[in-house]
């Protein structure tokens, strides 16, 4: 796979991380590439937060993937905090290869580092294939999830 950095995102990080997010069809509906702005304000609210990681993965230079890491703290389950995966994306020369595995992996040990107890994640329900790539790294489909658009 090469060497490969899993670092915080920057600013100069954003339009690939937007680029990556709009590269599937669910994307490409909700996502503004050629407006950044929004972006860059989201990026400065969570680099602020204690409780956010948006990563990178870069390789030789070049953004390859990237996801957002929270923590939540909370009372149920004894007291327990969680932590939550989102936007996982691979960029597209670069599926199949194992990144994704790799990425995940390490929300696991930074979740496990930060005291978690348990790791969630939702998935849209038509990306059949990341179901079956989340399962095979261990995760079960235990819930049902819902949400209002605001």
């Amino acid at each position: 796979m090469g060497d490969l950095e899993i670092r915080a995102a920057v600013a100069d990080d954003v339009p690939a991380i937007v680029g990556m997010l709009a590269d599937d069809p669910l994307g490409a509906q909700r996502e503004s590439p050629d407006d950044l702005a929004p972006y860059l304000a989201a990026l400065e609210r969570l680099a602020a937060d204690p409780n956010q990681r948006l990563v990178v993965a870069v390789r030789e230079g070049r953004i390859v993937g990237t996801l957002q890491l929270t923590f939540i703290p909370g009372l149920s389950r004894r007291g327990a905090t969680r932590s939550i995966i989102e936007a996982v994306r691979i960029h597209a020369d670069e599926r199949g290869g194992g990144l994704g595995t790799r990425l995940i992996e390490w929300a696991i040990e930074e979740s496990r580092g930060a005291g978690c107890q348990l790791v969630q994640l939702t998935s849209d329900r038509s990306r059949t294939d990341a179901h079956r790539f989340y399962e095979r790294l261990g995760f079960e489909a235990s819930h049902v999830g819902f949400k209002l658009t605001l």
